[in-house]
């Protein structure tokens, strides 16, 4: 049987030399969470049921589709390690586990961690032995307490509004890696067009005297620039100057392969990864987000990542691929990655495409009216930025989501406030949100939600600032606008469901009665914001429809619902600050 996402799932740090567990393994649904207790960790036992990996439960590429809460899961498969791999380490990965995670090795447990988004791995090397090897893991998972995040997950039995099919367990790839005692763990990338050239970071463990680091760029097949630097510590930066200076930036993914080598003093090769980079500044200003110094105008759409057979997981590569595509046949240059951190793979598409993201965490269903809430989400949100920095086409990153008050109480702004200074901490290069839609505490960008249907009150809501009176601000008694760049970052949503009667499904405010209707409001609302004068850009609700949400310009399963070029015609005129930066009336 083929491997299900057989691609190499990390492209910014790839090694020659790795196995794919993805495919069929052992399961067993664990509602009482008794596993532990009836030896489900002995690599002897045999689970009850089987499972297609990486596909949740849930979906029906697993087999399993299983709808209902299941507190915990257990996964088993056997795993020969290649003799190839004697000398060095042995990892094992896991792209992503939701919610905690353990895992054993031969009966051994290796590790545990806590969060639904984020890879994480363990050195096995002392557990594995000669031969047939196990691996078992144990996933557990709580969306309704509110001690995690659960993003678009549903809290309730079925799925229903905007919240949709849960996703328990693994759902990323798993693999296996060979790696050198003296390897690069992780990069950094700084690039610096402007002195043409790449500054980087990288981690080395194992380090000792006596190892050097080359680095080799190229462009297009051509040798671009080199650097070698003797490796003085385990952590080291290096500058890498580029002879041909090729600009990454919207419609445009010029991309550099990088080849990085460790070696010791007789020159013998340690380790060898391939990654990649681009080439782009990228800045504010009072109301412009400006890439290589040119205003550009985000028109993004929102993306919530689902699929009908994969859920949370794309059953291809090509898949991820096609829905960047898609949108940049409707004339958006980006996307929301809503409520949910895309796979890396995601990214690379974007990055070779040239399609603008920004990084947004799954924060729905964690309480954060307590300092519990920073502390559970931290290490996680951390770990995300930390794995995304060096994607070009990010361009900010985004903790929150809507944070009302909930039953748990209110907001904790000091835990927004802290996460927010943490990821400018952590990433200076790059905007950030601190909650989108609301409440802001302390932001780079205020950004508001607006699903007013009619374009003229809609219009209304923006035509004083452009005269310097007050901002479109839905909670003034909760944030306060201190002159940022003003965004609408999410709108429209307009209810369309052609398959099936109008009266199906869910979307916001009234229904359209006919298709010129639809498209008419679409324009006049898309309109208002592309010819204001002080405003950053728009994301539209949304890309394709998910499961009851039936406000997407495509279907679930990705067919248009309206002629591309209509919204291609309405994206690619100029916007108005486009204009004014064309005409030299904003500052470079």
């Amino acid at each position: 049987m083929a491997i299900p996402r057989p691609e190499y799932p990390r492209p910014q740090l790839k090694r020659e030399q790795w196995l794919n567990l993805n495919g069929e393994w052992g399961f067993e649904i664990d509602h009482g969470r008794s596993g532990r207790e009836r030896g489900l960790t002995n690599p002897e036992y045999a689970l009850s049921g089987r499972i297609l990996v990486p596909f949740c439960p849930e979906s029906s590429l697993s087999g399993v589709e299983y709808k209902d809460f299941m507190a915990g899961v257990w996964y088993q498969r056997a795993f020969e390690v290649p003799a190839a791999w004697a000398e060095g380490r042995v990892l094992i990965h896991f792209g992503a586990v939701d919610y905690e995670a353990e895992v054993w090795i031969n009966g051994e447990s290796v590790g545990k961690h806590s969060g639904g988004y984020t890879p994480f791995a363990f050195d096995i090397t002392r557990q594995l032995r000669a031969g047939v090897n196990v691996v078992t893991v144990c996933a557990e998972d709580d969306p309704r307490s509110g001690r995690q995040p659960r993003g678009k997950q549903s809290c309730l039995y079925r799925s229903h509004g905007c919240d949709y099919t849960r996703t328990t367990g693994i759902w990323q790839t798993v693999w296996l890696e060979c790696v050198p005692d003296i390897s690069i763990r992780s990069l950094r990338y700084y690039p610096d067009p402007e002195n043409g050239c790449l500054h980087f970071e990288a981690q080395v463990d194992g380090w000792r005297n006596g190892v050097r680091l080359k680095a080799e760029a190229l462009y297009e097949g051509s040798f671009a620039g080199a650097a070698d630097i003797g490796v003085s510590s385990p952590s080291v930066r290096v500058t890498l100057p580029l002879s041909t200076i090729q600009l990454w930036e919207p419609g445009c993914g010029r991309l550099y392969d990088l080849k990085l080598t460790l070696s010791d003093e007789s020159g013998k090769e340690l380790d060898s990864v391939s990654s990649y980079f681009g080439l782009r500044t990228l800045r504010l200003d009072s109301h412009a987000m400006r890439i290589n110094g040119r205003a550009v105008f985000q028109r993004l759409v929102l993306d919530q990542g689902f699929y009908p057979q994969g859920v949370y997981t794309a059953p291809t590569d090509e898949d991820l691929r096609r829905d960047i595509e898609l949108s940049l046949e409707l004339g958006f240059n980006g996307a929301r990655l809503h409520e949910k951190l895309f796979e890396p793979r995601y990214l690379y598409w974007a990055d070779r495409l040239g399609y603008l993201v920004w990084g947004e965490y799954g924060n729905w269903g964690l309480n954060i009216s307590g300092g519990k809430g920073l502390s559970t989400m931290l290490s996680e949100w951390l770990e995300a930025v930390e794995r995304d920095f060096n994607h070009p086409s990010v361009i900010g990153w985004c903790p929150f989501n809507e944070t009302w008050d909930t039953e748990w109480g209110k907001q904790d702004d000091s835990t927004l406030r802290s996460i927010y200074r943490m990821t400018k901490a952590l990433d200076p290069t790059r905007p950030v949100i601190d909650t989108s839609g609301n409440y802001h505490v302390e932001t780079d960008i205020f950004d508001v939600h607006d699903y007013e249907q009619d374009p003229e009150v809609f219009r209304a809501h923006y035509e004083p600032m452009k005269t310097g009176g007050p901002v479109f601000n839905a909670f003034p008694e909760r944030q306060k606008y201190r002159g940022e760049p003003y965004f609408v970052s999410e709108y429209g949503g307009i209810w369309w469901n052609p398959n099936k009667g109008n009266d199906d499904g869910w979307g916001y405010g009234n229904r359209p009665a006919s298709e010129e209707e639809f498209l008419a409001r679409y324009e006049g609302l898309t309109s208002v914001l592309m010819d204001h004068p002080l405003m950053l850009g728009f994301c539209y609700t949304q890309l394709y429809d998910v499961e009851q949400e039936v406000n997407g310009l495509y279907t679930y399963d990705r067919r248009p619902k309206f002629p591309s070029e209509v919204f291609r015609a309405i994206h690619s005129r100029p916007a108005t600050i486009e204009r004014k930066d064309a005409a030299g009336g904003q500052s470079r």
